[in-house]
């Protein structure tokens, strides 16, 4: 593979830095408050999930989420910093990137009808689908400083 100023390997790192950047954003930028104390994240989602034309996300946030809307609240918001500083130092990088595919594909599925979104979930899956394919932790990362994952 023929590549511009970093190899292969280093690019991928790169990537998967900036999308752990990106999951570090979608963090930062929340009203934690909101979240915590007013559970307005938990209360939008269930607003979204109600209106869902399928059958399958209704029930299933009526079943997981919605019984348990604090707790919830907390593992979003706190996984979305999860992810973010595991992919930025390349720790369980591997864990992260499925973690954040899943957690895309979960938002991408919740929000279907929601065009605005569905280009950031769809190219933060593509992203994680790529570094964690391409074994993004080989390079640049503490997994690889400390021999996970080879």
């Amino acid at each position: 593979m023929d590549t511009i100023w970093l190899d292969g390997a280093q690019w991928l790192a790169v990537l998967r830095i900036g999308l752990g950047l990106w999951w570090l954003e979608s963090w930062r930028h929340k009203d934690k408050a909101g979240w915590f104390e007013r559970g307005t994240g938990i209360a939008w989602a269930a607003d979204v999930a109600a209106k869902h034309r399928w059958s399958a996300v209704r029930s299933g946030f009526e079943t997981i989420v919605a019984p348990r809307p604090k707790a919830m609240a907390y593992v979003v918001v706190h996984a979305e910093l999860a992810l973010g500083l595991g992919l930025v130092a390349g720790l369980l990088t591997p864990v992260a990137l499925a973690g954040g595919l899943l957690l895309n594909v979960l938002y991408f599925t919740l929000m279907i009808h929601d065009w605005a979104e569905q280009g950031q979930n769809a190219m933060m899956a593509l992203i994680s689908a790529v570094a964690l394919f391409g074994m993004s932790w080989q390079t640049w990362s503490l997994d690889d400083a400390i021999g996970l994952f080879r």
